[in-house]
């Protein structure tokens, strides 16, 4: 197979550009309310724990290619996603969000609203494994290379067949091989096809009603980055894919050797039961400490956070240290520096180290560690620093869902060398967010463990 990086020229394409030095270069998502009759608001949909739309504005952010990122949208919600995700929101007029308003009409809107914008990189929101050098690459051809639009192909090894009408004379013909010298695959390289990832354009060829014109040139994506949510696969599948090919941010969450998890809000939902004799109880789920033995037996160590602005007592904390195998430590209103210096006496980095929370107090820690995440129903500050967003709630199996994502993705970095072809499907823990399970809740007090069984339906 050849570089991924092809280029063609039209016979009378335009003089190379300059390279983009001063030139601002601008990443536009296109985010309508109305793109996706199946799926109702389908751009801000969670995948994978983050809206649909967060995956690429993480991509372009963490790209440090563009000198603003925008979301286009007619829709509040799209807009206050976009923002919390750091991005810049183009209200885009009535005339471009109907039905049979085409992308580049609202491009050309856009261009025509901020008239600084030089070069514009069209993402599209269904695309969630876009990763940042993908997009680094493609532009150093406009920027080095002089080419005036490229956009994103993927490699397919497909035969094509003329449509034919039902009940007519007409029969079908092969478009792209010869039935009698009928090539295998491996000696065959295939097409090249538009996945619809990204396209870049200069303005100036945008003004004239072209997002691919001047001189052109394609870049090639492997084929397991390469997802339209549209086009190609359901969501749970689309769920799977991006556990394994998507962009997490700038440090691999690959090497977590030490999760911690807050008591208060995560492992328990936050409420302390007093008994008429005057004992505090809380409550968790079993299947959230079986969260905490499958870290275990992956060598992941466990460290329980109990919050002194609400602390559980130590008649309990000693029962759950003794129940669960795990430390516990107290934190302040600053985590983050509660517990650095326990992880420079572990000699770990953030980098090293999953962590849940449930509160704006631990944005700080959520953003800094390779992997983190927040209950289901933890509040917008914490959501938006967490990597990751979970289905189930406080209490009620978010510790056992991110436990499994945490397994899963120590499994697909040991496995990287020899990951399966990128129609294949994943295997290991997958957290299933429908459906009825038969769980089971017990209670903790200052003196005993009470059990009883309860039906969960999670959502």
């Amino acid at each position: 197979m050849s570089s991924p990086k092809r280029c063609q020229d039209r016979e009378n394409a335009a003089s190379p550009m300059k390279k983009a030095s001063g030139r601002h270069v601008a990443a536009l998502i296109l985010a309508r309310k109305g793109s996706s009759k199946g799926i109702p608001l389908k751009n801000i949909k969670k995948l994978a724990g983050v809206p649909l739309i967060g995956w690429v504005l993480r991509a372009a952010h963490d790209s440090g290619l563009f000198d603003s990122v925008w979301v286009s949208t007619d829709h509040d919600e799209i807009a206050k996603v976009a923002e919390s995700f750091e991005a810049k929101v183009h209200r885009r007029s009535l005339e471009v969000s109907k039905d049979s308003s085409t992308s580049l009409e609202a491009i050309q809107e856009f261009v025509k609203d901020h008239p600084d914008v030089d070069v514009v990189c069209n993402i599209q929101a269904t695309s969630p494994c876009l990763h940042p050098d993908h997009l680094s690459e493609a532009l150093k051809l406009i920027t080095e290379d002089g080419y005036d639009s490229v956009f994103s192909v993927v490699r397919r090894h497909q035969f094509r067949w003329k449509e034919v009408k039902k009940g007519g004379s007409e029969v079908t013909v092969p478009l792209n091989l010869d039935p009698k010298n009928r090539p295998r695959r491996q000696d065959w390289d295939g097409e090249l096809v538009e996945n619809g990832s990204f396209y870049f354009a200069t303005t100036s060829l945008i003004e004239k009603g072209l997002l691919q014109g001047g001189k052109m040139a394609y870049y090639e994506m492997e084929p397991q980055y390469s997802i339209d949510i549209d086009i190609d696969i359901d969501w749970p599948v689309a769920e799977q894919r991006v556990l394994r090919y998507g962009y997490f941010g700038k440090v691999p969450p690959e090497v977590v050797r030490l999760m911690f998890c807050k008591l208060s809000g995560c492992l328990t939902d936050g409420r302390i039961t007093i008994s008429s004799s005057e004992k505090e109880m809380v409550s968790f789920h079993i299947r959230d400490m079986e969260g905490l033995r499958m870290l275990k037996s992956e060598k992941v160590e466990v460290v329980l956070l109990n919050c002194s602005q609400d602390p559980i007592g130590k008649s309990l904390v000693e029962k759950l240290r003794e129940r669960t195998g795990c430390q516990v430590l107290t934190v302040g209103k600053k985590p983050l520096e509660d517990l650095q210096p326990f992880l420079k006496k572990k000699k770990l980095e953030w980098k090293d180290v999953a962590y849940m929370g449930n509160d704006g107090a631990d944005a700080d820690c959520l953003n800094q560690s390779g992997l983190s995440a927040v209950p289901g129903d933890a509040p917008a500050e914490a959501v938006k620093a967490a990597k990751y967003s979970c289905h189930h709630t406080t209490g009620n199996g978010a510790v056992r869902e991110f436990a499994e994502y945490i397994v899963r993705k120590k499994q697909e970095a040991m496995s990287k060398k020899q990951q399966v072809p990128a129609d294949g499907l994943d295997s290991g823990y997958v957290t299933n967010s429908s459906g009825s399970q038969s769980e089971s809740e017990f209670s903790l007090s200052g003196e005993a463990i009470n059990y009883c069984g309860v039906l969960q339906h999670p959502r």
